[in-house]
């Protein structure tokens, strides 16, 4: 798991940092959970929507505890993210180009139109 090897990289890090200033230090987990495996039939509807219309897509995994993770313990779900402007998200100065919403908006819909079929 990527976040584990990042955790324990900073701890290592941490951990030298203090021994060299004799210092010492204490990190407390305050939340987190695992990635979430989002519905496969949600997802390739997704991905077919955005190749119908021509759409460049990645496939991410988000931590952030969206409502799709959460709805997706009772019903398939899945998500699509939007670029952010200079990829600053989850931040009150996120912008988005109208373009950018316009093309997110109509994968979803195609993808929703597909899964209700």
């Amino acid at each position: 798991n990527k976040l584990v090897k990042m955790e324990n990289e900073l701890k290592q890090m941490t951990t030298d940092i203090c021994k060299k200033y004799k210092i010492e230090f204490e990190m407390i987990q305050i939340g987190g959970f695992d990635p979430v495996a989002f519905d496969k039939e949600c997802l390739n509807n997704i991905r077919n929507s955005a190749k119908k219309f021509g759409y460049s897509y990645k496939d991410i995994v988000s931590g952030a505890g969206h409502d799709a993770c959460w709805i997706n313990t009772v019903a398939p779900s899945a998500m699509i993210m939007c670029p952010c402007v200079d990829g600053l998200s989850h931040n009150e100065a996120e912008e988005i180009k109208p373009e950018w919403a316009s093309s997110s908006t109509n994968v979803m819909l195609h993808a929703a139109i597909a899964s209700a079929t």
